[in-house]
């Protein structure tokens, strides 16, 4: 690995990435970098200096990997970026890699009410941060107070949440910048009421969405309701007649019309273009033009 600065965590050249994402399909990363803390990771994107691009990689949840591999590196966050902290004042410090599950039944545990959507969302707090994660009427926006974010070139800064300016599912995060932990504040609250909105969530999932598939989340984003005449992304989908669409293993949901699903060794490039087909018969049938949700990186 010439030129490559050394690591104390595992760098991995040419690293298959479809077995870390929850579609199980694409290529491979240049380089897959798991940190052994912050300093770590600090240490090495210093040393690059900006030389390669940089993507940090979550549960893979929300993400087609294309076919033809991520260039630069990933930096996947392991255990040491983890860890939930109750704090004085109904807050938490959540490390970047801590997962919605753990960071709403540590809530729960603690009697901090507000976190429960955390429970709907499958990902990791950094993820949740950079997309301004959300279900069942809340986003991350109404809980985040600041984050701790190392840029690509190794700064260690400080975000407030106005910093991100966030909208639906979307912030101003700079590019290649990866959230290594974040401070919400939630509310008192009852942790028996908190564990019965969480079990609520969890009912809710397991009712109308595929969990138990090859998926990828949410694909499109709910248009404006005016726009769309007061109906979500997965009616769209539905009324435009794409319910069980298949392009090769790739296949709209039939139990909730706003997931893709890889029914056996779909390829990235047939999710993503089943997830374009989808798109161009719902604007020929009503005129709206749904936006991905799902992010969608590398080489085609």
């Amino acid at each position: 690995m010439a030129n490559f600065p050394q690591v104390r965590g595992k760098l991995t050249r040419h690293a298959p990435l479809a077995k870390l994402v929850w579609f199980k399909s694409g290529g491979e990363a240049d380089w897959l970098l798991e940190p052994a803390d912050i300093d770590d990771l600090r240490e090495f994107l210093k040393a690059m200096d900006g030389a390669l691009p940089v993507m940090p990689l979550g549960l893979g949840s929300n993400l087609i990997v294309r076919d033809g591999g991520v260039p630069g590196v990933v930096v996947r966050l392991g255990k040491a970026f983890s860890s939930v902290e109750v704090l004085e004042g109904n807050r938490m410090r959540c490390g970047g890699g801590a997962s919605g599950i753990l960071v709403s039944s540590t809530a729960r545990d603690a009697g901090i009410a507000g976190l429960e959507f955390l429970r709907g969302i499958p990902g990791t707090v950094g993820g949740f941060v950079k997309m301004n994660g959300g279900a069942y009427g809340r986003e991350v926006s109404s809980i985040l107070i600041e984050c701790d974010v190392v840029m690509q070139d190794g700064e260690l800064v400080t975000l407030k949440a106005a910093d991100l300016h966030y909208t639906y599912r979307h912030s101003d995060l700079p590019e290649g910048a990866v959230v290594v932990s974040a401070l919400f504040e939630g509310e008192t609250g009852n942790p028996a009421a908190i564990g019965a909105e969480m079990d609520r969530i969890a009912a809710a999932r397991e009712q109308s969405q595929p969990l138990r598939t090859k998926t990828g989340g949410s694909t499109f984003k709910n248009p404006d309701l005016h726009e769309a005449g007061g109906r979500k992304a997965w009616e769209l989908v539905d009324a435009a007649g794409c319910r069980g669409l298949t392009i090769g293993d790739a296949q709209v949901s039939e139990k909730h019309t706003n997931f893709l699903i890889n029914k056996g060794e779909a390829s990235s490039r047939d999710i993503e273009a089943l997830g374009e087909e989808v798109r161009r018969r719902v604007l020929e049938d009503c005129g709206v033009e749904l936006q991905w949700e799902i992010q969608r990186v590398g080489r085609k």
